[in-house]
């Protein structure tokens, strides 16, 4: 893994851009991350925006940076999943859950929030290639412990991961969870009706969990 790009700010400059980090942060919650400007958030910290710019090149690579802060978070709850107690077709499903309820809780309660994940998964940011490859492995940690265990067919990993993740957009890809929520379908309904249909096609014997 490579060095961090900000390896070289000294203790101060890394303390300056964590507050600048915090401050846009706040007011993505509050103005939402389109209207936030530079200019709001040097106001925030009572310095001038060429100061921000020191930081960071960058109005979205600000955004880059709280949007990479929120998914390493959903990132490290899915690993909680996948090393947790339970069998693996239950962590399979507990993944389902997760990702179902952090995007619906996110789509309800940190709406403004939700908008620039929305736009970051939407216009391929570049933070979204590692949350997807954290994902996939997560969910990879599981198959590979299930075909050890026996309880999962031994079909080729990388398919049942590509499969298993990409089942989980229907309840987590922001176009689709708009149809689905205008539509009044329960979310969480749908993510366990489609984790049991993955499950069942995982078993050796292809009969019913």
């Amino acid at each position: 893994m490579s060095a961090s790009p900000h390896a070289d700010l000294s203790p101060t400059g890394r303390a300056t851009r964590a507050a600048i980090t915090d401050a846009a942060e706040r007011l993505f919650r509050t103005l939402g991350y389109q209207k936030t400007t530079v200019a709001d958030i040097a106001r925030e910290l009572h310095m001038s925006p060429a100061n921000v710019y020191r930081f960071f090149a960058s109005k979205a690579a600000i955004n880059q940076e709280i949007c990479a802060r929120i998914l390493a978070g959903l990132d490290a709850a899915a690993w909680e999943v996948a090393r947790g107690p339970g069998s693996p077709p239950e962590r399979v499903r507990a993944l389902f859950h997760l990702l179902q309820r952090e995007t619906e809780d996110r789509f309800f309660k940190e709406r403004r929030m939700y908008d620039m994940i929305a736009a970051a998964l939407q216009e391929n940011w570049p933070i979204v290639g590692a949350h997807i490859h954290e994902i996939d492995a997560a969910f990879r940690h599981i198959v590979d412990e299930g075909q050890a265990q026996g309880v999962f067919a031994r079909l080729d990993g990388e398919d049942v991961v590509r499969f298993l993740h990409g089942a989980c957009a229907i309840f987590t890809h922001p176009a689709m969870v708009e149809k689905c929520l205008a539509m009044d379908e329960n979310l969480a309904a749908i993510a366990e009706r489609t984790a049991n249909f993955c499950l069942r096609a995982l078993r050796p014997d292809g009969s019913p969990e």
